[in-house]
């Protein structure tokens, strides 16, 4: 994918970076994958705001995605690459050898009628899903489990990756894109390859509009608020508000918030760049 110049026929076109498409091969979703998507608009259920600038945008549906990848050893042909509105990546829809259908994270370089299979005795070749101890030492991959069976929650945005760095006894070590080395169980399945869209990060939407369009409302900056609104309020003129921090007094901007005692602390090897 790669991303186009508008012309500024308009001033919300003038600086948009708009993405091409040309990567999808269909507008049609597959019925039997879908899911309504209800929006809160930030409310819970008694109607009270938990989540400020949510609300509006347009009308979706939820594709059920295929995270755990553990038909194991049955073929399937990669049938179309669709655009999905609930995240950044592209969706592939894939046809199973008996007939099952289901959606997967579509991997850089992935195309309509190309073969993918999951399982530990399978090549691996992008698009194939095995166990983090068959895939080699080196290789690319996305879409990874922290619990074997649980599907794949680590590098799903689009165009993001981990590299398998090296293996001993019961974990392997991957470098995750931020940049944090971790420990990860090798019974743990990943698909190899990039994410696709890698181009998203290149995307400039060009007005406030298409913000609403995808469900957000404007931001307000604590500094312009009262000081009964939130910390950083108040002030004569331009005040810059003292200590950055949230509205609930939680310091920001550096400030560390993970708990000294969590349990994963022991798998992590280095933690992500600053």
């Amino acid at each position: 994918m790669a991303v186009k110049k508008t012309r500024p026929v308009t001033p919300g076109q003038r600086y948009r970076l708009a993405p091409t498409f040309g990567e999808i091969t269909t507008d049609k979703p597959e019925k039997s994958l879908l899911k309504p998507l209800r929006r809160t608009g930030g409310r819970n259920n008694s109607g009270r705001m938990t989540m400020r600038y949510m609300g509006g945008g347009h009308k979706q549906k939820l594709r059920l995605i295929d995270f755990k990848r553990d038909k194991f050893d049955v073929p399937a042909t990669v049938k179309t690459i669709e655009y999905d509105p609930s995240r950044t990546a592209r969706i592939a829809l894939v046809v199973y050898a008996d007939g099952a259908k289901a959606y997967i994270l579509a991997a850089e370089g992935l195309k309509v009628g190309q073969q993918i299979v999951s399982g530990p005795s399978v090549a691996p070749e992008v698009g194939n899903t095995l166990p983090l101890s068959k895939i080699p030492l080196g290789t690319i991959i996305h879409n990874i489990e922290l619990q074997p069976g649980n599907g794949g929650i680590l590098a799903r945005s689009a165009g993001s990756y981990a590299q398998l760095l090296a293996r001993e006894g019961r974990y392997a070590t991957i470098k995750l894109p931020s940049g944090e080395m971790r420990m990860v169980l090798v019974d743990c399945l990943a698909t190899v390859g990039t994410v696709s869209n890698g181009d998203h990060m290149n995307v400039v939407l060009g007005k406030a509009g298409r913000n609403r369009w995808l469900g957000r409302r404007p931001r307000t900056r604590g500094v312009a608020m009262n000081p009964v609104d939130h910390p950083m309020g108040g002030g004569e003129g331009r005040a810059s508000g003292g200590h950055p921090r949230s509205r609930n007094g939680v310091p920001s901007k550096g400030k560390k918030t993970r708990n000294p005692n969590k349990y994963s602390n022991r798998l992590i090897i280095s933690r992500r760049k600053k």
